[in-house]
């Protein structure tokens, strides 16, 4: 009977897509996640494998010290709506961490962060 069971669940497994397949997925990002920069970026740009809505796209970098950079909004480029882009002040060297939170067209969201540095 168990094993009738374990059986049973895992057809039902099969015949289900993981909900991990629905999310937008970050594949590139610019500066790379734990890079290490001599020169420190103009901006942030994020690239996910499925269309963004872009009013519920947010992209935030901040300093060690948890103060935001950057001047303005993230915007999801209308050309390319899976890329996020974030313009940036000049950085000095310091530690800083992106965090981002999009929604994808799917109606599904999905949210993460990465730290990059500037010599």
């Amino acid at each position: 009977m168990a094993g009738a069971l374990v059986l049973v669940g895992i057809i039902l497994a099969a015949g289900f897509p993981g909900s991990a397949d629905a999310h937008a997925l970050l594949v590139r990002a610019s500066p790379p996640k734990r890079a290490v920069l001599r020169d420190p970026p103009k901006q942030v740009e994020l690239w996910f494998n499925e269309r963004l809505e872009p009013a519920f796209a947010t992209l935030t970098v901040s300093d060690r010290s948890g103060a935001a950079m950057g001047g303005g909004r993230a915007t999801v480029d209308a050309d390319e709506r899976k890329r996020l882009t974030l313009v940036l002040p000049p950085l000095p060297s310091g530690t800083y961490t992106v965090r981002f939170r999009v929604l994808s067209v799917d109606g599904h969201v999905a949210e993460d962060s990465f730290g990059f540095s500037v010599r």
